[in-house]
């Protein structure tokens, strides 16, 4: 058994972070390398990679888009040939774009699907099978509270379908794996100020809206998911598994 202030930490270990160029990507990619992890970096826009690898000595840059299948089958050979292992993946890239969801068209539907949903369960399967096969990891799922709740009145069908989708994914995946020693859990952050999620820190009524409905009375902090982060990632939380954390200020449990 881990000691208490060994019980976080991921000494020698690797792990892919996808979305890691900004927003919560980013702030991940860091708390991992803090924690003694070496991160595998995996966003499409290669020069922020590289600015943030400049800063995280170890770390790896993969220049991918998580939609095309041959990137994502990169991004978990170039992970694997790291360490020889995948210790973590860290499945955050995500998009949203609200429209009334009788105007949706079925390409609008299906690009928030292809990366919301269907890489997520790509990279699961590529990056697990690793996993599988060395006895032991975990998966840290990026869901959202509009996966357990309605968005309304904002618009966004599609983008709520995907995340819960995403929640059954995991307790799925949890529930087959953990005999196997891999675990699968999920993060269900409630308003975070991200490049996602600006407007709603700059418009007033928008950040009204926010603070009215949220039990806490403000949006998070970054840092406020970063213990949420290393709890799921490491050995912290060996028993826990096809879970789904809201760090949301209370939003769900209204």
């Amino acid at each position: 058994m881990p000691s208490l202030d060994q019980l976080f930490r991921l000494d020698g270990r690797t792990a892919i972070v996808t979305g890691a160029s900004s927003g919560l990507g980013e702030r991940f990619a860091r708390v991992l390398h803090a924690a003694g992890a070496r991160p595998v970096l995996a966003a499409r826009r290669a020069d922020r990679l590289d600015a943030l690898a400049a800063e995280l000595p170890g770390s790896v840059v993969v220049a991918a888009d998580v939609t095309n299948e041959a990137d994502r089958v990169r991004i978990v050979e170039v992970a694997a040939a790291v360490t020889g292992r995948i210790d973590v993946l860290v499945n955050n890239a995500g998009i949203t774009d609200p429209v009334p969801s009788e105007d949706e068209t079925p390409e609008h539907y299906r690009r928030i699907m292809d990366v919301n949903l269907d890489s997520v369960v790509r990279l699961c399967q590529l990056a697990g099978r690793e996993m599988l096969a060395a006895g032991s990891g975990s998966i840290v799922n990026m869901a959202s509270i509009f996966g357990t709740v309605a968005s309304s009145p904002i618009n966004e069908a599609s983008y709520v379908a995907s995340k819960h989708a995403v929640v059954g994914l995991t307790r799925q995946l949890g529930s087959e794996w953990v005999r196997r020693g891999v675990r699968v859990n999920a993060l269900a952050p409630g308003w975070f100020r991200t490049e996602m999620a600006e407007v709603m820190f700059t418009d007033p009524a928008s950040m009204a809206y926010v603070q009215r409905n949220t039990p806490a009375g403000r949006g998070g902090e970054p840092h406020e998911l970063d213990g949420a982060l290393l709890f799921l990632a490491s050995d912290a939380s060996t028993f826990v598994t096809g879970h789904v954390l809201a760090v949301d200020g209370g939003w769900t449990a209204r």
